[in-house]
């Protein structure tokens, strides 16, 4: 997007309501050129300036999607990736649907790829049989003479060459195919290719626009004062001394609390610090981190519902001569993404506008359809609009839609536009939070090492509950809860999976690998409890358990090579691993750990092998192995949030750090060759790291490490 801020700022003023993205043609469709571009599709439109623009219809959090896509269309349609441009697709729900979320316009689940790989090439394909039909009819020659190739069509016989730009007004005119042959593999010229991502320049030259540089001309900033405690409301609020702060507009009430509206963030802050306010603290307010892992381990005595079951684990343990038991532990985490919290929304009676750093942009516009339409006179789905801007980070915390609603009701309350902004200690104290979680593992071993039964119960809290009601979790199953923990790979006769719902009173949701991130560190952690009981190598244990899943083999077998598992390694290190499968995609790890008697753990390097099936772009898939190790690593070394006086105590990096340049490990990433459909990879990385980096632990000190985070180990 090569657009400065200053020309965001002045399209913006231009159209009124914001910027204008894209527009749909539906497929097949024949009109008159009306000098439009042009777009068969709601992907793509051709310009006569050579300008080949793909929308993008996924949110671009840092994961690269910017790029991947426009490269699966611009694969089919042979273009030239000089000309590729990108910008981001309107709301639109019927258009861009995910389908691998349920038909809503998404991003998450690690799904973006694995949604746009076979329609987008689909788009570049059906564009590019037209612009040849086209050169055809201007050359008046067969189409079979033809050929498409680097944003030009080729006469094969006289090597003319007429390129996209200037076929692009006789192309708007003609009928756009269906169902016309990809092409194969081995013809692919961008697609597995290290392509530059279109996102870095504006990046770097500060002209990207993300959600918190939206300006909009008649704009406000609010912040809002929040109950302190879980599920509180506000009692009574006095704003004379807001009032009196220069600059301070307006101060409303709105659904989740007070918002000071102001000319700018610091008098808004200011306004917000000199407010008074009473809250009723409700049922939480004695609520602690203790009484939660009480109420955890106290739920896993309860009968859980089956997830899985295959024999009869309950016959084996009783009957086996070596058994093996563990608890594991792990606490709730915040996003703690790097641009904080915020949205802007104008709400009037003829519309609705927001321009939002979302995940779910159709429910943001069904948002404020529905919660807002009665009360200022119906507004229709189709006068609601989103403006998609960049993420700095999501998570699964853009999921939500509690920062859209507030900028909503704060728009509606005073008029006019208003960008409502979360200090970082508003986005870590009032977040919807990664599950605390305990698990209950027992299994058997026969007298040859081999395990026998595997029983494991999941303790959490259900997201599912929390965003789609009771009838999601059937029969008191939470399947998202158990994620991982039933596709548990290693082959044992005699297997039982079951969950226990329990409710914490603090607020959960989606967080990078969500479920796998917790299922993994159980089982992966309880499988090398088991090699050690059985006196086994744990690289070895493994593969004599996996010999049914040649992909996790694939794997398990690449990341030890490179690790070189097996050889002697510096003195007063150690190796441990774990391998794990999720979102269509394989992965293992090993961890390189030093632990010191003062300095604790140390990650020293991390070697990890991915199996994602084709790969679009391979500097992405290595990008997003990185950052998800990160992301996993500083949960498992210091992430925590704790509760007291149903309070959350932490509230920024000082006491709820992330992992720092000079902390990092040495990551290596290597890739197995694969023929299968792609899989997903901005979440895959997270779940293994904490059990291999414990795994390492318990090599180098004979300790286990069953509570998270880590801490201090030595």
């Amino acid at each position: 997007m090569r657009r400065s801020r200053r020309e965001f700022i002045r399209t913006v003023s231009a159209a009124g309501s914001g910027l204008v993205l894209g527009f749909y043609l539906p497929s097949g469709c024949r009109r008159e050129h009306s000098g439009e571009p042009f777009a068969p599709n709601a992907w793509l439109r051709i310009g006569s300036d050579e300008s080949v623009t793909v929308l993008v219809d996924r949110a671009e959090m840092g994961q690269g999607v910017s790029t991947s896509l426009p490269m699966l269309l611009a694969e089919e349609l042979e273009a030239d990736w000089a000309t590729i441009r990108m910008e981001f697709a309107p709301a639109a729900e019927r258009r861009f649907g995910n389908p691998l979320l349920g038909g809503w316009q998404a991003t998450g689940d690690s799904t973006s790829v694995r949604a746009a790989f076979t329609p987008l090439r689909q788009a570049g394909a059906a564009a590019r049989e037209v612009l040849i039909t086209a050169a055809a009819l201007t050359w008046r020659v067969e189409r079979s003479e033809c050929r498409a190739e680097r944003g030009a069509i080729v006469h094969a016989a006289t090597q003319r060459r007429l390129t996209y730009g200037a076929l692009a007004d006789r192309a708007a005119t003609l009928p756009v195919p269906r169902d016309v042959p990809l092409k194969a593999r081995q013809d692919w010229k961008i697609v597995g290719t290290r392509v530059k991502r279109l996102d870095t320049p504006s990046k770097v030259d500060g002209s990207a626009v993300f959600g918190i540089d939206v300006q909009v001309p008649g704009m406000l900033v609010a912040l809002v004062a929040r109950c302190p405690v879980f599920g509180g409301t506000l009692s009574t609020y006095d704003a004379t001394e807001t009032m009196r702060i220069p600059g301070v507009r307006h101060v409303a009430r709105i659904s989740s609390g007070v918002a000071v509206v102001a000319d700018g963030y610091w008098p808004a802050k200011r306004g917000r610090d000199a407010l008074r306010t009473t809250w009723h603290e409700g049922p939480n307010a004695t609520l602690s981190s203790a009484a939660i892992a009480t109420q955890l381990a106290q739920s896993a005595t309860r009968p859980g519902t089956v997830a899985r079951l295959g024999g009869d684990p309950a016959r084996a343990l009783a009957g086996s001569l070596k058994r093996a038991d563990a608890t594991y532990q792990l606490p709730l985490l915040a996003h703690a993404t790097m641009e904080p919290m915020n949205c802007t929304a104008y709400v009037r009676a003829d519309g609705v506008d927001i321009w939002a750093p979302t995940q779910l942009q159709a429910g943001a516009r069904g948002l404020a359809a529905r919660e807002l339409g009665a009360e200022i006179g119906g507004v229709p789905l189709g006068r609601v609009r989103v403006h998609s801007t960049f993420l700095g980070g999501g998570f699964g915390r853009r999921f939500e839609g509690d920062f859209v609603r507030e900028a909503l009701e704060t728009s509606k309350a005073v008029g006019v536009p208003v960008k409502v902004i979360w200090s970082r200690e508003d986005d870590i104290q009032h977040d919807f939070y990664r599950p605390a979680s305990y698990h209950q593992l027992r299994g058997a071993l026969d007298l040859y090492g081999r395990p026998t039964a595997w029983t494991h119960r999941v303790v959490a809290p259900s997201i599912l509950r929390r965003l789609f009601g009771a009838e999601s979790v059937k029969d008191g199953l939470d399947r998202e809860a158990t994620a991982g923990a039933v596709g548990m790979p290693y082959e044992i006769p005699n297997v039982l999976v079951d969950f226990v719902e329990a409710e914490i009173g603090v607020p959960v949701g989606y967080w990078r690998s969500v479920n796998d991130s917790f299922n993994a560190f159980a089982v992966e952690s309880f499988i090398d409890e088991l090699a050690a009981s059985s006196h086994a190598d744990p690289y070895a244990f493994r593969r004599g358990l996996l010999s049914h899943e040649p992909r996790y083999l694939g794997v398990l077998d690449l990341a030890a090579t490179k690790a070189g598992w097996g050889a002697p390694i510096e003195k007063g290190r150690a190796r441990g691993m774990a391998v794990w499968r999720a979102y269509g995609s394989y992965i293992a790890q090993v961890a390189e750990v030093s632990v010191g008697r003062k300095s604790g753990a140390r990650v020293d390097r991390v070697i990890c092998a991915v199996d994602c099936g084709q790969v679009v772009n391979p500097d992405t898939v290595e990008a997003q192995m990185q950052g998800g190790i990160v992301y996993g690593l500083s949960a498992a070394l210091t992430g925590a949030i704790t509760i007291d006086e149903g309070r959350v105590q932490q509230s920024n990096f000082h006491d709820y750090p992330i992992l720092q340049m000079k902390d990092m490990p040495t990551i290596e990433v290597y890739a197995v060759p694969s023929d299968a459909a792609p899989g997903g990879v901005g979440e895959l990385a997270t779940p293994p790291i904490a059990p291999a980096v414990c795994n390492a632990i318990y090599a180098a000190t004979g300790r286990r490490v069953r509570t998270l985070p880590i801490g201090k180990v030595a």
